[in-house]
Formats: C-alpha cells, sequence, structure tokens
C-alpha cells in the first residue's frame, strides 16, 4: 500500500461536487462478469448471525437477512454484539456456542480468531463469488495465513467532515481545504456566531481513533502510518507528538465541542449526529459515509442541507482511510456457507446498497442502486481504491489495543479529549499498552 492517494483525493472532491447538487454518472469497475448465488433449499434451517449494528445501520441489514430467508427458506436470527464484538464473541466460543456467521469490525480479529481455530475456511461457492467481485486487496484483509476467512460485506470512508449547510450559511463560512483552515477560520467562526462547530462522539472511543488516524496519515505520511500500524516504531514518537498536537487544537477548546469536553465524553455515536442535523445543536461532525443513515433518518437530505467536505490536510498527505467490516463463518454449517455467499454477491450488496449509509466494497454493485449522487461517488472511490489508501490503523492492530472499549487506544484517546495537555503522559500510555498487545 505504497501508492499515493492522488486519484482516489480527486474522486473524491468529485464528490463533495455532488454534495452541491452535480450529478457524476459512474459505472461500476467490473471484471468477470457478476451471479448470483444459486437458490438453495433450506427450509427448516436457522442461522445465527451476531453484528455490532444496532439502530438504522441494523433496519438496512435486515432488509438483506430478510431477502436471504425469502430466497431460501432459512430462518435468520440477529444478535447484537455492541460496540466490543471481541467481549461478545469470546465467551461464546470458550464455551463452545459461537454464532454461525459474525460480522467483524476490526480485520485484525480474523488473524485472532484464525490462531484460535475458531473461524471455518470458506466453501468453494463462497470464494467464488468472492473472486467475481473483490479486488485482491479487499480479499487480502479476510485473509489470514493464506487461507481465506471472511468477506467484506460493508466498506466505510472515513476521510469525511459532514456539516449541515444551513449552519455554515448562517455563519458566514464555508468548507476548509486545510487544517488550519478548519481550525483557525470555519470552526472559529462557527463558534463566533453561536453555533458549536463540533458535536464529538467521545463516548464512542473508535470516533477518536478515526479522527487521530487522517490527522497521523496527513502529517506523518503514508510510511510512518504503515510502521506505527504495525508497532515498527513507538507510539512515543515524535510524529505522534505532531499529530495529537493538532488534535488538541479542538480538545483544548470548549466553544469548539458541543457540551465541552464532558459533553463530548458523553456522546455516542450516532448521538452526535442527530445532534447536528436532528437536533441542529452543532454544525460538523467527523466520522464516515455511515452518518448518512443518521442526517437521513433526522430528516435531512443528503446533498442539500448534509453535505461533506474531503478531511483537510493537516500535512503533506491529504488522507484516505478506510474501514470494513469482515463476515466469517463460526461453524461449519449448510447454512452458514450459504449466507456468506449470499453477502458476498451483487444480488445481496444490491439489496443493501438502495438504504443510506451503506457503501459496498464488491465492484459488481451497481452504483444505480446508492439513494443519492453523493453515495454513487463515493461508491465509486471505494471499488477504485485498490491499495491507494490506508486502512483504518486501530482495527488492524491487535483487538486489546485498537478495538476494545475502555482499554488502550480507545482508553487513551479519551483520555486525552479529557486532559488535552497531557500529550507525554499519553504517548507513554499508549505505547505501554501497544507493546502488551503485540507481545501476545
Amino acid at each position: 500500500m505504497r501508492a499515493k492517494t492522488t486519484v482516489v483525493v480527486a474522486g473524491l472532491m468529485l464528490a463533495a461536487a455532488a454534495c452541491g447538487g452535480q450529478s457524476n454518472e459512474t459505472t461500476p469497475s467490473a471484471s468477470g462478469s457478476a451471479s448470483a448465488p444459486a437458490a438453495k433449499s433450506l427450509a427448516g434451517t436457522t442461522i445465527e448471525i451476531a453484528a455490532k449494528w444496532t439502530g438504522d445501520e441494523q433496519k438496512s441489514f435486515q432488509k438483506v437477512l430478510t431477502a436471504f430467508e425469502e430466497k431460501t427458506g432459512a430462518k435468520v436470527t440477529y444478535a447484537s454484539t455492541g460496540e466490543d464484538t471481541g467481549a461478545y464473541l469470546g465467551p461464546r466460543i470458550q464455551g463452545g456456542n459461537p454464532p454461525d456467521v459474525a460480522v467483524l469490525p476490526q480485520p485484525g480479529l480474523v488473524q485472532q480468531y484464525a490462531d484460535q481455530k475458531a473461524l471455518k475456511p470458506l466453501s468453494t461457492e463462497v470464494q467464488t463469488q468472492i473472486d467475481t467481485n473483490y479486488t485482491p486487496y479487499w480479499k487480502s484483509l479476510g485473509s489470514a495465513g493464506g487461507q481465506v476467512y471472511g468477506v467484506l460485506v460493508k466498506a466505510a470512508h472515513k476521510s469525511l467532515i459532514w456539516y449541515r449547510a444551513p449552519a455554515f450559511d448562517d455563519a458566514g463560512t464555508q468548507p476548509a481545504t486545510t487544517w488550519d483552515e478548519l481550525i483557525g477560520k470555519t470552526a472559529q467562526t462557527l463558534a463566533d456566531s453561536g453555533t458549536a462547530p463540533f458535536a464529538l462522539c467521545g463516548a464512542s472511543g473508535w470516533t477518536l481513533t478515526d479522527l487521530f488516524e487522517n490527522v497521523y496519515l496527513s502529517t506523518a505520511g503514508p510510511d510512518n502510518y504503515d510502521k506505527l500500524s504495525k508497532h515498527e516504531i513507538p507510539w512515543t514518537d515524535a510524529s505522534v507528538t505532531t499529530a495529537l498536537e493538532k488534535l488538541g487544537q479542538i480538545f483544548g477548546k470548549k466553544e469548539f465541542m458541543l457540551g465541552g469536553s464532558s459533553g463530548a465524553l458523553q456522546t455516542d455515536f450516532p448521538t452526535c449526529a442527530t445532534q447536528v442535523y436532528g437536533q441542529k445543536k452543532a454544525a460538523m461532525v467527523i466520522e464516515a459515509d455511515f452518518v448518512a443513515s443518521s442526517a437521513v433518518q433526522s430528516g435531512a437530505k443528503v446533498g442539500e442541507d448534509a453535505k461533506i467536505m474531503p478531511f483537510p490536510k493537516a500535512g503533506d498527505t491529504a488522507p484516505v482511510v478506510l474501514g470494513g467490516d469482515v463476515a466469517v463463518a463460526m461453524k461449519d454449517s449448510k447454512g452458514a456457507m450459504a449466507l456468506l455467499e449470499y453477502l458476498a454477491s451483487a444480488e445481496g450488496g444490491s439489496i443493501w446498497a438502495k438504504n443510506p449509509g451503506y457503501l459496498s466494497p464488491n465492484r459488481n454493485v451497481s452504483p444505480d442502486n446508492y439513494p443519492d449522487p453523493l453515495t454513487k461517488q463515493l461508491a465509486q472511490t471505494i471499488i477504485s481504491a485498490g491499495e491507494s489508501v490506508r486502512y483504518d490503523m486501530s482495527d488492524l492492530a491487535p483487538s486489546a489495543f485498537g478495538g476494545t472499549d475502555g482499554k488502550g487506544e480507545w482508553k487513551a484517546l479519551q483520555d486525552f479529549l479529557r486532559n488535552p495537555k497531557d500529550i507525554k503522559g499519553i504517548q507513554e500510555k499508549l505505547e505501554s499498552d501497544a507493546a502488551k498487545a503485540w507481545k501476545k
């Protein structure tokens, strides 16, 4: 993943234009031909799938599961893991009662569970769907030790800042293209007008890791990003100091955050998005494309009052960070493999794509399925990105460090939000936790 991000950023800039009402028609990037899985009779079969999604995201996913049930006759039950997927699955795996299928929010968990012999290799039919519909890069994120265990069922574009256009208009400010503009002009103008610039989702620690990763990729560059993601340089490195100093420009100004640091630490995702678009208490929320779902539920129209800006450059690199969710089989059953085959297909992805807050990494899901021009363009950006961007750093880390509520990076960045003056102390804590996690 050494290529520059220029092409992807250009695509994202087109997406920003789409927010303003321009329609950019795109065509799916496909190799091979997409084919729907053959209908299988699974009458009398019950399949349990566990994933983190709740609320609107769960409702959208349920439409995919319902379509699968109607096609096969199977009954699919859904279990929510909550934010800490590892904490939910761990006891079930140890107790010999895992779900048939689990959706992992961190690819790092694929390796962890593969090492524990908790995953089942995918059937030939599932792998055929993956080879037909996904690039090798996305396929690799569901693999461990040369074996394919998972399929990327949902992608996320995390280098976005969503804003409420009427708030910008009322304050007389514009989207920023650099970090200095964001802090010194856009945010300050909003604060001076009496509107909190940011609704931060500090109670959901992963949102703070997303923010850090965008700033770090921009200021430290792709090579250092790769090294830090593998713990090849310590978290006490000067490059981390620089990124934290940038974050401190938001965390250190109470008027920049709705409710100050205390309010931010008590606000989870997606409540922060609701605060911007439903309650109209703040102007911006820093998070991925899936904010669209909450914006729509709040009555906002994507591309009109709910717009995006590419994450502003804080250094020499225009950051593009992607995330994704990997579906894996924890039971070697006919039902589990049939469901994974369906989730890996263009048919399953196309049903999901019709709902807001979803991007498919499946290159044979036509952009025409998406509900608005912005999402269409972002979807094409995801498909064409390949190896030209960086994957979410915390999701690549051992779960104990990068994916556990109240621990590791989540906890340290929450502590930093609480006390942004203690940069040295936070770096030492991050390094201590990282060293322990990588030794396991």
